[in-house]
C-alpha cells in the first residue's frame, strides 16, 4: 500500500491536453493493477495530485444535457472559449483563469475503496480551505460540491466536483473558484441545476486572492483527510509539500 502522492502544478494547460494526460495516468496505473494480479506480483502503485488552470473551456459530463450550454459555436469562438463532452460525472461546467483545478489520480485502494467517501473527503479539504478565510462552505443535499448560503434564496456554488473510477483509480476532481471571472458562468446552466448562483473566494471577499497559498492549504487538509504518508515534487518551489 503506497500512501505517497507526487504533487505536479501543471500552471496554464490546455484542458484537452490535461485530459490525456490524466488519462494516460490513470491507464499506467490500471496496467500495473492487472500485471500484479495476473503475475500475483506486489508492485506499489503511484498516485498523483494535479494543480492546473484551463484557459476558457466548458466541459459537459457524460450524462449532461448539451441544453445546458446557452452558447452556439461561433458564440464560442467570440468568447475564446472552446467546449468538451467529457467521461466524468456532472453536468456542465467552466473552467478558466483564476480557478484552481485539482485533478487526484488515485488508486484508492492505497487509502480505501468507497467512491462516497472519496467524493465527501474532496469536499471537505475545500470546506476547510475556505475556512480558513472566514467563507462557511457546507455541503448541498443531492448536489455534489461545495456552497455558500444553502437553505438561503441567496445559494451559491463555490467549488465544482466531478469524478471518474476505473478498478478504483480516480480522475477528474474539483474547481474552486477563486478569481475567476464570473461572467463565463451565465453562458450555461451551471451543474444543470437552475436558479442557483455561483461564486468566487475573490466575490465573496471583496480582494484578490493569492492563489499559491490556496493550495498549500489544499494540500495540508488534502494530507489529513485522506492520511497521506508524504508528497513528492520538488519542482513545485512554490507549493508546501510537507
Amino acid at each position: 500500500m503506497n500512501k505517497k502522492v507526487t504533487v505536479k502544478d501543471l500552471k496554464s494547460k490546455d484542458y484537452n491536453e490535461t485530459w490525456k494526460y490524466q488519462s494516460e495516468l490513470l491507464q499506467e496505473i490500471v496496467a500495473l493493477k492487472i500485471e500484479n494480479r495476473r503475475n500475483d506480483l506486489n508492485q506499489p502503485t503511484p498516485n498523483y495530485l494535479l494543480f492546473v488552470e484551463h484557459p476558457h473551456v466548458y466541459t459537459l459530463g457524460k450524462s449532461g444535457d448539451f441544453n445546458n450550454l446557452l452558447l452556439n459555436e461561433q458564440q464560442l469562438k467570440e468568447k475564446g472559449a472552446t467546449f468538451y463532452k467529457i467521461n466524468r460525472g456532472g453536468d456542465i461546467t467552466y473552467h478558466g483563469p483564476g480557478q484552481i483545478v485539482g485533478y487526484p489520480i488515485l488508486d484508492l485502494e492505497n487509502f480505501f475503496t468507497d467512491i462516497h467517501k472519496y467524493l465527501r473527503l474532496l469536499e471537505e479539504a475545500i470546506i476547510l480551505t475556505i475556512a480558513e478565510y472566514g467563507l462557511e462552505g457546507v455541503r448541498s443535499e443531492g448536489e455534489t460540491g461545495v456552497w455558500l448560503g444553502v437553505g438561503t434564496p441567496f445559494a451559491r456554488k463555490i467549488c465544482a466536483l466531478g469524478i471518474r473510477s476505473s478498478r478504483w483509480v480516480t480522475m477528474h476532481g474539483f474547481a474552486l473558484n477563486v478569481n475567476v471571472n464570473l461572467g463565463y458562468f451565465d453562458n450555461i446552466i451551471p451543474c444543470g441545476i437552475k436558479g442557483k448562483a455561483v461564486t468566487s473566494m475573490e466575490a465573496e471577499l471583496g480582494k484578490k486572492i493569492d492563489e499559491s497559498a490556496v493550495k498549500n492549504k489544499i494540500l495540508k487538509h488534502f494530507k489529513n483527510l485522506f492520511d497521506v504518508d508524504e508528497f513528492l515534487g520538488s519542482e513545485n518551489a512554490h507549493l508546501k509539500l510537507r
